[in-house]
């Protein structure tokens, strides 16, 4: 009995010598991975057994589509003329120490003499300012006007070789136009991204003033972006990068605005002439009124503004517009009544101070306007000519 069993044991060991070492490499492999393979897996044999690592290469650079290139040539054009703004402001501690405080924005070239064009906000309360081109260098930057209003800011860096971006215009954009961000978000110099125009409307700036025509994308802007040049596919200049809806987030949620370029040209034409913006101005102090306070003081309209006083020999005052006479509280705020009531410039219905401050945008002191108003219940349009903008206190 014991005979047999060690037969069938030489016999099984003999047949599989057999099997693995003169049948065919390819099924022997396959048996003996079959077998093995159920009670070890798979064990590395020696390095000539493996084939041969084959890569596949490109035999020449690669082929870049029509719109790849003109990504690369929008960035090549106008990355040169982009610069990394680092502002510099003090402020207090915990301690009331003061301690250097630093934001970073954006900002572009505008001409060889090495004027910057950026955002008010990017360099507001900045007690030193310091500009990077692309080409690393550094610049100390002055100020040499800024219109809060408008969120620009007019900078001057003395530097060789610069290059200026090209303006375009921004009067005939259309929603669906692709455009491009180059700037500094989050510190990451030399960023360009890409989008479209999402739509074309008016909003309220970082500092609360109107931005008419604002120019709403979907290309990623992010903080550090501001300033920065919105560009059309040409590589020209037909924004001003300055503000992201955010919901909250502080990064792009696809909803960010640049003030238009045209915009920018009339303010630094105003900076260039008169050393500062000469806004237009009704030169009143005026009160907003709704429906419920309308209905209180027992006015004709349900909403406007109302005249509070007029500066003497504003424009105003030149048109015959009357401002209150008898003295009332507002809360704990005292206001005036018996004012006129403005109700429409130029045929456009005013419901706020807001209201006002965008028709003066799109007006130059000295322009002839209507005014709509109510004296009482006396419905009344009177002409008016605009003066400058130091007449109004609101």
């Amino acid at each position: 009995m014991n005979f047999r069993r060690a037969l069938l044991i030489v016999l099984l060991v003999g047949g599989f010598w057999y099997v693995t070492a003169h049948l065919p490499q390819e099924l022997a492999g396959t048996r003996a991975g079959s077998w093995a393979g159920e009670l070890a897996g798979h064990l590395p044999t020696s390095g000539n057994s493996h084939s041969p690592l084959e890569l596949t290469e490109a035999q020449a650079a690669p082929a870049y589509d029509s719109e790849e290139q003109n990504n690369i040539a929008v960035y090549k054009k106008a990355l040169p003329s982009v610069v990394n703004i680092t502002s510099t402001a003090m402020t207090f501690n915990f301690f009331y120490g003061q301690v250097p405080q630093q934001g970073q924005g954006s900002g572009f070239i505008l001409d060889k003499a090495g004027h910057v064009l950026t955002n008010f906000h990017v360099i507001a309360d900045a007690n030193r300012i310091e500009v990077m081109t692309s080409d690393k260098h550094h610049y100390k930057a002055t100020i040499v006007a800024s219109d809060k209003g408008h969120d620009l800011a007019l900078l001057q860096i003395n530097g060789a070789n610069l290059q200026p971006v090209t303006l375009a215009s921004s009067s005939d954009l259309v929603v669906g136009q692709k455009v491009y961000a180059i700037g500094n978000p989050f510190g990451l110099s030399g960023t360009m991204t890409r989008g479209i125009i999402s739509s074309i409307r008016s909003i309220r700036g970082p500092e609360g003033s109107p931005i008419e025509d604002a120019i709403q994308t979907d290309a990623a802007i992010n903080p550090g972006n501001s300033g920065g040049p919105l560009l059309n596919s040409k590589g020209d200049v037909i924004g001003i990068n300055t503000l992201i809806a955010t919901g909250g987030a502080e990064q792009s949620s696809g909803i960010g605005f640049a003030i238009p370029i045209n915009t920018a040209k009339a303010v630094v034409d105003d900076f260039t002439k008169y050393g500062r913006v000469r806004r237009p101005s009704l030169g009143i102090v005026s009160l907003a009124v709704d429906s419920g306070l309308a209905e209180q003081m027992g006015l004709a309209a349900d909403s406007g503004v109302l005249v509070q006083r007029v500066v003497p020999n504003g424009a105003a005052d030149r048109a015959g517009i009357r401002g209150g006479n008898q003295q009332a509280y507002l809360g704990n705020m005292a206001i005036v009544l018996g004012g006129d009531l403005i109700v429409a410039i130029d045929g456009r219905e005013i419901h706020d101070t807001g209201d006002i401050t965008e028709v003066m945008d799109k007006h130059q002191p000295g322009d002839v306007i209507s005014v709509t108003i109510y004296r009482g219940r006396k419905k009344m349009v009177l002409k008016l000519a605009l003066g400058e903008g130091r007449e109004v206190s609101t």
